[in-house]
């Protein structure tokens, strides 16, 4: 095993001043960001479709770290880690695997949003010794409805959001309501909070790998969830149009030791950072219990 490169106690108070730091990880070195107390059993946070460091909402992650060790990371080949993305949910949850065997960890917890839930549902499937809670927020199982259809909703509300100069996280992320869009002005402003040592955009060679993989996942034979044992908290909004809803209320219906979250009231995709204040609570709650 590669000798970690991390300090064993974060520094920074906030995800916005939080070091990058990185890790090698079979010969490749993976970017990753942390926060929070040293001891007690981390947080891994994997991310959504097209997503790195700079993505995840400071209130969600500083929120968190006020009671437990958080780590984000940047996928195969995104941002700034390095190596080729790959294309398939499996060949994710490898990687992460492998990230959280590089940092020495022998217990953690997983907190998968969108893809990112797609990669924990695998994780804690194949590895129930290494992982001792998930988090699944804004996902679904394998196979199930809609979820083949997200690359082309990517695509539009990419292809939408540069002629009209408006970011798509926008509109694939939150409702159009007055709330919903307020919501997402709002969480578009908190991501662009940190100004130094800032990561990099997603190319577009590792875009289209993970298009893929999304694809493959949504057309997969369902998977059964009957052999996730840990105790699993499942969040979204009543109204995702990416990841349909209804596949948050099935797997909360196929996980054995699930808790499913009153579905939040006109939020989507990005429902966690919408109700940030009420996730959290939430979150800490069920890792605490």
């Amino acid at each position: 095993m590669n000798a970690p490169h991390y300090s064993p106690y974060p520094a920074s108070a906030s995800y916005r001043d939080a070091a990058t730091r990185s890790v090698s990880v079979q010969g490749v070195d993976f970017a990753y960001r942390e926060l929070g107390p040293a001891e007690g059993v981390p947080l891994i946070l994997l991310i959504h479709l097209a997503g790195v460091l700079d993505n995840w909402d400071p209130r969600v992650v500083d929120g968190l770290a006020a009671a437990h060790r958080v780590i984000t990371f940047d996928n195969r080949g995104v941002g700034g880690s390095g190596g080729s993305t790959p294309d398939t949910v499996e060949a994710m949850a490898r990687d992460a695997v492998l990230f959280v065997r590089a940092l020495g960890f022998q217990q953690v917890d997983l907190l998968g949003l969108s893809m990112g839930g797609f990669v924990a549902q695998v994780v804690a499937a194949n590895e129930p010794g290494l992982v001792r809670k998930v988090i699944l927020a804004g996902t679904g199982p394998a196979g199930g409805p809609g979820i083949d259809r997200v690359p082309a909703l990517t695509i539009q509300a990419t292809l939408k959001g540069a002629l009209t100069r408006q970011d798509p996280k926008l509109s694939l992320f939150f409702t159009h309501s007055a709330d919903g869009r307020r919501a997402g002005r709002a969480f578009l402003e908190r991501l662009k909070e940190r100004t130094d040592n800032r990561d990099k955009d997603i190319s577009l060679p590792s875009l289209r790998a993970q298009l893929k993989a999304v694809k493959r996942w949504g057309r997969q034979t369902p998977s059964d969830l009957s052999g996730i044992r840990q105790p699993v908290l499942v969040a979204n909004g009543e109204n995702d149009r990416m990841v349909p809803s209804q596949n948050t209320l099935d797997l909360a219906a196929r996980l054995p030791r699930s808790r499913l979250l009153p579905l939040y009231p006109d939020a989507g995709h990005g429902a966690i950072f919408q109700y940030h204040r009420e996730f959290v609570t939430e979150a800490l709650e069920f890792l605490e219990s």
